[in-house]
């Protein structure tokens, strides 16, 4: 009798090393067809945390990532964690004009019909 809970704990244990060694196959076998899925012009993130841009895929072993404009890494197909998505460029020289615009201030004293704050004034942070 003493022999049925030590079969019944061999036999649970059993189960959850088959259910674990399942999901880490799983979990390899995406990560091999990603590396055997990239092409030239994927956008890509290495182990490390590098992002690149693949432009030679012919060795079986590595792949050829353009870090820079003009700069060209050799990485082992294994350190490639995922592909991400496109650069999304934005023109930060526009908007930084746009900031440095000055704007006038159209406010008018209602009793003299002045400009209660003029231009020059709002340049130099004085006030009346």
């Amino acid at each position: 009798m003493e022999l049925l809970p030590l079969l019944l704990m061999f036999g649970l244990l059993g189960v959850m090393m088959y259910f674990m060694s399942r999901r880490q196959r799983r979990a390899q076998e995406q990560q091999q067809a990603l590396q055997n899925s990239l092409t030239v012009g994927d956008r890509v993130m290495t182990t490390s945390g590098l992002y690149g841009t693949v432009t030679d895929t012919d060795n079986e072993q590595t792949v050829s990532i353009e870090i820079a404009p003009g700069v060209e890494t050799e990485w082992l197909r294994a350190a490639v964690r995922e592909k991400v998505g496109p650069v999304e460029e934005t023109d930060d020289a526009e908007d930084l004009e746009d900031a440095d615009e000055v704007e006038t201030v159209d406010s008018v004293d209602p009793e003299t019909n002045e400009p209660a704050v003029k231009d020059a004034e709002l340049e130099s942070g004085k006030q009346k």
